[in-house]
């Protein structure tokens, strides 16, 4: 299909995308004029925008009719007479015509500059998250799935791959419980969120502070202290991480660092531990009925391990081969804290503060003037060479070889009212096959609250948010990549561990040269890009003691598997019998306990805390081993697309890496990389 129509306009490709985009082998195209085209006229594209508060009521009612009709019709189906046709198809299809329309009334939520559209979104993602749950709760459904299952008919591979999905989040709902162990799991769950939620509201209430004098804070700046309330002579520090992580990055007065640390470590406090505690135990009760063997198998089952016993491996590994690099970098700090204070026990109040104080003998580093290189215009530009005035638009992505359609996204990146606060990536359309034969390609909306221009001067952004949008903007090439058959297996629906992975390997290159000089420019004199001083030190300060950074988050990721993997843990006695284990003798700040203030753990990634590690890992391997020596090798970037983002979830995910290197991951690709510039 030739690309060049008239509505369309083929642009150049800048920066760090255009590495991904030569890399990958693909092209960007703009959509000229595209609000005066009819949606039709995007080529496999039937996702709505722009829902009024009726419309998204209206297509909710309609979703939830459809899937109705659809689950009564696969339940009717005699058991002796299931077939593909008409059990595992009509959910396939189902799941890819609905899709889209789903993400049409929940998207608004996150972007309507209007609050009763936002409210109806939200109200419409409500009602369809307990349809799609009642929807997995039907046995009838289940049991006409799990005969055909048992039929063993010859399907094809990612069918198969389906089906096994399809019977297994089922089971894991617990479809396949009497009813009294159903009534029993309900009560376990809502006894769980209640939990959580407590977990989290302690934390929320938490307004602690202390008293200090300004001697007491010596070395934190004028612009710190002077927002500080006084009463009495001293000043009130909250005991909050906007008040405490400067403090104990830039406090010079050990005894006010370890009163802080230890201070903000009683967050959540006893209560907190007690509730963990309860909460383990009822997350094995509920593993248990389900037939697993505790919460952390339960829980790794449909992730790249498998069990929580590969997980306690490689994160014991990963703590061992961290270990004399970490020993170090530990020497280093314990040298400075000599020379500043004496002889003096090193402690965990000591690690930022003495961080901070090493990368300004180790990095030539200027964080505000490295900002002045980040011009939101001129990064975005560097991405897509797009218009300075970008608001909200859409692209449509081409295999460069072929010149078949890839898929579109939109980008709406500049900061409003009342839309979504953080950098993401929202899906709108998955590929997939359909049953007539054509096919939908994948469509996503990357999301940013990027700064307007000013006056006519071009917002800037700091490094950190530079990487953040290169970040998702990845995950968008990772979705559109995607050419599984099941919309089941889109990209952006993949088990956590793996759709990390490629979004941290192409953040590799914010932090080469040849990507950094092509992605900024002085903000007064865009000619004028960083320096390739500035960019060694930029990646420098990413790896400078990175087996201290890395042990930390080890630590809280071992606690967070052995008590979801074991029985009656005591946690407070298996953090004090970790911490200098891992923490290379370092102790506990007595009196804290770092697993009532670790929201992580309590929900969201209880039993999974080990998966970014795990991702950086994955990534780092990919890195070293595919792309370090050669950032524009075609060739290299081509497989990659095809041999991994092209799958998406259609094969197991790790044989999917593994096949790709041609052995299994290593850990030792990351060690060596990021910890060669750790000292």
């Amino acid at each position: 299909m030739e690309p060049r129509r008239r509505e369309r306009r083929v642009i150049a490709v800048a920066g760090a995308a255009a590495l991904v985009a030569v890399g990958l082998n693909i092209a960007f195209s703009a959509i000229a004029a595209h609000r005066r085209r009819k949606r039709r006229e995007l080529q496999g594209f039937t996702a709505q925008v722009n829902l009024s508060v009726a419309e998204i009521k209206r297509l909710t009612d309609c979703i939830i009719t459809k899937a109705k009709e659809t689950y009564d019709s696969v339940a009717a189906v005699p058991l002796d007479k299931v077939s593909f046709a008409n059990v595992v198809a009509p959910l396939a299809e189902l799941d890819a015509l609905q899709f889209p329309l789903v993400q049409a009334c929940v998207l608004p939520r996150m972007v309507s500059p209007s609050e009763d559209v936002r409210k109806a979104s939200a109200e419409a993602e409500r009602r369809l998250d307990s349809h799609f749950v009642l929807c997995r709760q039907r046995e009838d459904v289940y049991h006409v799935i799990k005969a055909f299952a048992v039929k063993g008919e010859r399907i094809g591979p990612e069918a198969t791959r389906f089906l096994h999905c399809l019977v297994k989040e089922f089971e894991r709902i617990g479809v396949k419980l009497s009813q009294s162990k159903r009534k029993e799991m309900e009560k376990l769950k809502s006894h769980i969120d209640e939990l959580n939620l407590k977990y989290l509201q302690n934390l929320n209430d938490f307004t602690n502070f202390l008293f200090l004098g300004e001697d007491e804070l010596a070395g934190l700046p004028f612009e710190f202290l002077k927002d500080l309330e006084k009463a009495d002579g001293k000043l009130k520090v909250p005991l909050t991480s906007y008040h405490v992580t400067p403090i104990l990055e830039h406090c010079k007065v050990g005894s006010t660092r370890k009163q802080i640390a230890v201070a903000y470590g009683q967050k959540g406090g006893k209560d907190n531990l007690g509730i963990l505690e309860n909460l383990v135990q009822l997350r094995h009760k509920f593993a248990r009925l389900l037939g697993y063997a505790n919460y952390a198998d339960f829980a790794i089952e449909p992730r790249m391990p498998r069990t929580s016993r590969k997980v306690l491996e490689f994160l014991e590994e990963m703590s061992e081969q961290l270990s004399d690099v970490a020993n170090r970098e530990l020497s280093i700090l314990k040298d400075l804290k000599m020379k500043e204070e004496g002889n003096t026990q090193f402690g965990m109040e000591d690690l930022l503060y003495y961080i901070k104080r090493a990368e300004e003998f180790k990095v030539d580093l200027d964080i505000g003037e490295i900002k002045q290189y980040f011009p939101v215009s001129l990064v975005i530009s560097g991405m897509l060479k797009m218009f300075q005035d970008l608001f909200v638009r859409v692209f449509s992505v081409w295999d460069a070889s072929s010149s078949d359609l890839l898929g579109y996204f939109f980008l709406d990146i500049l900061a409003r009212e009342g839309k979504y606060a953080h950098t993401c990536v929202v899906t709108l359309q998955n590929g997939c096959l359909c049953s007539n034969g054509t096919r939908k390609v994948p469509a996503a909306v990357l999301l940013s609250q990027c700064p307007k221009e000013f006056d006519g001067n071009s917002a800037l952004l700091r490094f950190p948010e530079v990487v953040r949008l290169f970040h998702e903007f990845s995950h968008v090439i990772h979705h559109i990549s995607n050419r599984a058959t099941f919309s089941r297996f889109s990209a952006l629906r993949l088990e956590g561990d793996f759709a990390e992975i490629p979004s941290l390997l192409l953040e590799n290159w914010c932090y080469e040269s040849i990507s950094l000089k092509m992605m900024s420019g002085f903000h007064q004199d865009i000619t004028k890009s960083i320096t390739s001083e500035a960019c060694q030190s930029l990646k420098r300060k990413r790896d400078l003691f990175a087996g201290l950074k890395m042990k930390q988050e080890i630590l809280l990721c071992l606690v967070d598997q052995i008590i979801h993997s074991s029985e009656n843990v005591d946690i407070d006695d298996l953090i004090k019998e970790l911490h200098p284990k891992v923490m290379l003798g370092i102790p506990l700040l007595e009196g804290t306990s770092p697993a009532s203030c670790f929201p992580r753990i309590a929900i969201g990634y209880d039993a999974v805390c080990y998966s970014y590690i795990w991702s950086e890992v994955f990534a780092a391997d990919l890195f070293v081993s595919k792309f370090k020596d050669d950032l524009l090798n075609q060739h290299a970037g081509l497989r990659f697309r095809n041999k991994v983002l092209a799958l998406g979830g259609s094969k197991d995910s790790l044989e999917i890496i593994t096949d790709y290197l041609g052995r299994e991951p290593s850990l030792q690709p990351f060690i060596q990389s990021r910890t060669r510039n750790s000292l």
